[in-house]
């Protein structure tokens, strides 16, 4: 790849070097942006959960208070695989790939993680056991959790071709959703959601993208149907993937 190819100017270096330290102050006010946004994420009122959610777990039943695994802080990630579907969304398990290696670090912050689907337990456990992850997985196909967080739907749900995701009514042309959910438990064992995003909230999850954003590139989505994240494959399919019609389970809309 040419810098004529891409249209780029080539420069030398001082000149790159005063156009960089330029793009680095915008990056310095993000930066501080984003701290100040999560700041107000952080002051958000809290909703008492009320209901006793229980979740179908490999080893049995599994309520959410015991998902926080001895931690005051639970993140959940909704996971889009309904019941019946041959595999989890490519999407979702494009963040999945992320989460393993850090529930180490988040447990060293008081932080659980859990993926919640609505597919059987089974169907998970298959899933789980092809793809190699590790991370805490429970079906929420015996109670109302994911209606209630709003990334499940129901064709009653539906009106006028529209259901209630993101805080609004949208197209959303799949039965699941993907979204993240946040939960802290206090010492009384009381629980209470603090937060949950969706869309193009849960970019923040993807490790990847923040490296193909360094990247000349970037993440190289222009044009690309029918919806940008569609070149995403489960991580055990690349190979065959030009050939390959994936599921189009995801088509989050973008925000």
């Amino acid at each position: 790849m040419t810098a004529t190819e891409t249209k780029h100017k080539v420069v030398s270096s001082d000149a790159w070097l005063e156009a960089r330290k330029a793009l680095l102050a915008e990056e310095r006010a993000f930066t501080h942006r984003r701290d100040e946004l999560s700041r107000k994420r952080r002051e958000l009122p809290w909703v008492r959960v009320e209901k006793d959610y229980v979740f179908d777990g490999p080893n049995g039943k599994v309520r959410l208070a015991d998902l926080f695994g001895g931690h005051s802080q639970l993140i959940v990630c909704h996971f889009m695989f309904g019941p019946g579907w041959r595999e989890g969304c490519p999407s979702c398990s494009f963040i999945a790939d992320h989460l393993g290696p850090m529930l180490i670090h988040l447990a060293a912050r008081d932080i659980s993680l859990a993926v919640v689907a609505r597919a059987t337990i089974d169907e998970i456990e298959a899933f789980r056991s092809r793809m190699g992850w590790t991370f805490p997985w429970v079906s929420s196909f015996n109670n109302d959790f994911n209606r209630d967080y709003n990334v499940s739907f129901a064709p009653e749900d539906r009106v006028d071709g529209n259901v209630y995701y993101n805080y609004g009514p949208s197209q959303f042309p799949s039965d699941e959703g993907p979204g993240a959910s946040v939960f802290y438990k206090d010492a009384d064992g009381v629980i209470y959601h603090t937060y949950s995003t969706y869309a193009r909230g849960l970019d923040i999850l993807l490790g990847a993208y923040n490296f193909m954003d360094l990247a000349p590139k970037g993440r190289d989505e222009e044009g690309i149907t029918p919806y940008p994240m569609s070149w995403v494959r489960h991580h055990d399919r690349y190979a065959d993937a030009p050939a390959r019609k994936e599921s189009s389970c995801c088509t989050a809309p973008k925000v």
